[in-house]
């Protein structure tokens, strides 16, 4: 599964992405920080939209992915 160019851009924000590729799928984990606060994660149709603190991010769910999370400031995209 392909991380999402808006989350690939994070990076430079000093936010962390991984890709951990399984037998049966992949997950793409988000690392937002501790300093990112609450998250908030919707989504509509295709799009995920993840606000954390003064940060926004939306992008295109990847067609495989079948689950968006959030969990201790870890944000993930599961196949």
């Amino acid at each position: 599964m392909n991380v999402p160019q808006p989350l690939q851009d994070a990076t430079e924000r000093g936010i962390v992405v991984r890709v951990n590729e399984y037998d049966d799928g992949s997950v793409i984990a988000v690392d937002l920080g501790a300093s990112a606060g609450e998250i908030a994660v919707d989504v509509v149709d295709e799009t995920a939209i993840v606000v954390a603190g003064e940060q926004q991010f939306e992008f295109d769910v990847p067609p495989e992915a079948n689950l968006v999370t959030e969990n201790n400031g870890v944000l993930t995209i599961a196949e």
